[in-house]
């Protein structure tokens, strides 16, 4: 299985397990992460999640092939529809406290799900980037709106318009994860901080949790509709086209004759 889903002493742990493609995301593995998601709300015995990848790559972000064959608009197909699009409304809505453990490369979508957990921890080798304007994109899942509340607008800037790496250091500074801790350590920390939210009363953690989030709800959702509208239309846009076609090629795109 592409996506481990497991269930134990109160924790769903959702784990990226592709490491053969760098844990790069399917349609496929949208849907399962977004269906466990969905189901953690019903069920009383979860009482925290976590994410998770490899020691070596949490993910690559979205695998290009699957991406281009699945997520280009279909006329009369709502983009809410997309399993990419689920998944992120049932991370963004989770009542349940989310906690994400970050070893290696956390690319695009890696990166901006982090936002949308409530406890984040990185590896000393946690790399993170946001290349989605490389590609001819956009910022996708609020990033746009949430990075720079995070980090501040420059830095937010930065990060967003050149899409460069930056490492787990730079991430705590920017407040984007909780804690930097060896990777050696990272799962077993990582376990033992959603242990401690399943031995808090369940009511008083979704309540603390929807307060924290309560004013900026409305906004996220709106932002990830308004990020998507543009997304879609990007992905067919002559930019894009050349970014990914020069990424099959293995070249370096050329976007001087765009403007």
């Amino acid at each position: 299985m592409d996506i481990l889903i497991t269930k134990a002493d109160g924790i769903l742990t959702l784990e990226f397990n592709r490491p053969e493609r760098k844990n790069a995301i399917t349609a496929v593995m949208y849907q399962a992460m977004a269906d466990a998601l969905n189901a953690a709300e019903a069920d009383a015995e979860v009482r925290a999640i976590l994410i998770t990848g490899k020691p070596e790559i949490f993910t690559a972000g979205n695998d290009l092939d699957d991406f281009m064959k699945n997520s280009a608009p279909v006329p009369g197909v709502p983009a809410e529809a997309r399993p990419v699009f689920q998944f992120m409304r049932a991370l963004s809505g989770s009542t349940k406290p989310v906690v994400a453990a970050v070893a290696g490369a956390a690319v695009g979508i890696g990166t901006t799900l982090l936002m949308h957990c409530d406890l984040v921890y990185a590896a000393d080798n946690a790399k993170f980037s946001m290349p989605f304007a490389q590609l001819g994109l956009c910022p996708e899942f609020a990033s746009s709106l949430l990075l720079p509340q995070l980090a501040g607008y420059p830095r937010a800037a930065e990060k967003l318009l050149l899409g460069e790496a930056f490492l787990a250091q730079e991430a705590l500074e920017m407040g984007l994860v909780s804690k930097v801790v060896p990777a050696a350590e990272l799962r077993a920390f990582a376990e033992k901080q959603a242990a401690k939210l399943v031995a808090l009363p369940a009511a008083s953690i979704r309540t603390t949790k929807a307060l924290m989030k309560r004013a900026r709800t409305g906004p996220i959702n709106d932002t990830m509709a308004a990020e998507n509208a543009q997304f879609g239309a990007m992905l067919l846009a002559p930019e894009a086209k050349e970014a990914f076609t020069a990424f099959f090629e293995k070249r370096k795109p050329d976007f001087s004759r765009f403007s």
